[in-house]
């Protein structure tokens, strides 16, 4: 869902617009929420003890209160609208939304009088980590792949999978999301993008595949390596929020029933294309 830096990573490794890959992951996203949301829904009705009701003295909330909860998401949402909203609308490019959400969120934190020295200076300090630490990444990535690609590297992986191989367009679509579920279980998302990218992406504009929608595809498959032992992270992410008895093997046997929902959204989303890309074609063809 936009903004996903995982999609603005995937663009400037690919050269494909950042905007389209936003909104192609809009319908993917809220399907795999809605796949996600049925699951429970089915899961509790069936097992009650499962997803109990709260109790009527913590349902019966004030209407004041209603409203106090309400105002409190009132500013991340205008920050959201400045940052994605002005770019979809042209309004804005890529960097000068980046700038407008930098300053919108410097006028929140201004409102809500938490804007100090300290606070300014760790906000600085860490925006200048990340922020290089992303352009050497997309270096590093795009050196990558102009020396793989100068080496043959490309073809060399299109004759062996098509001639030597004969496997067919979706066959080589399978295989290259399969080793993205192997290399998620030792690796992020991030080094994944940097060491496969350069050469799957050629490949795939090579067998007529969409980019846009490979990289909506490319994203899902990340989250669902994510989920996967024996190093999926946010399986530890998991555990460190946990209660201290729910042990490892609890959260591993847990995942199953969702790593199978994903996978129902991957194939979705393979098998009828026009879920990622509705939208930026309407959008863009208007």
């Amino acid at each position: 869902m936009p903004p996903s830096v995982v999609l603005v990573l995937y663009g400037m490794i690919a050269r494909q617009p950042v905007g389209k890959l936003w909104l192609a992951g809009v319908f993917p996203g809220l399907l795999m929420a809605a796949l996600f949301i049925a699951y429970i829904v089915i899961r509790c009705n069936l097992q009650p003890k499962l997803g109990p009701a709260l109790p009527p003295s913590e349902r019966q909330m004030p209407m004041r209160e209603k409203l106090a909860l309400l105002r409190a998401g009132i500013l991340p949402l205008v920050i959201f609208f400045c940052m994605t909203g002005l770019f979809l609308m042209g309004v804005t490019s890529l960097v000068e939304s980046s700038a407008v959400g930098a300053t919108a969120a410097t006028f929140a934190a201004l409102l809500k009088r938490r804007l100090t020295v300290k606070v300014l200076e760790d906000t600085m300090r860490q925006t200048l980590a990340i922020s290089c630490m992303f352009m050497w990444i997309i270096l590093a990535a795009l050196c990558f792949g102009a020396v793989f690609d100068g080496l043959g590297a490309v073809k060399a992986i299109e004759s062996l999978f098509i001639e030597r191989w004969r496997l067919g367009p979706w066959e080589v679509l399978i295989m290259m999301q399969l080793s993205y579920i192997l290399m998620g279980m030792f690796l992020d998302d991030t080094a994944m993008l940097v060491i496969v990218a350069p050469l799957y992406v050629p490949l795939v504009i090579a067998l007529g595949f969409d980019p846009v929608w490979y990289g909506v595809l490319y994203t899902i498959t990340v989250q669902i390596a994510y989920m996967t032992p024996p190093f999926g992270y946010n399986l530890f992410l998991m555990r460190a929020m946990a209660p201290p008895e729910i042990t490892l093997s609890d959260i591993y046997r847990s995942i199953i029933p969702f790593v199978l929902v994903m996978i129902v959204g991957l194939a979705l989303v393979t098998a009828f294309p026009g879920i990622a890309l509705w939208l930026p074609g309407l959008y863009y063809g208007s």
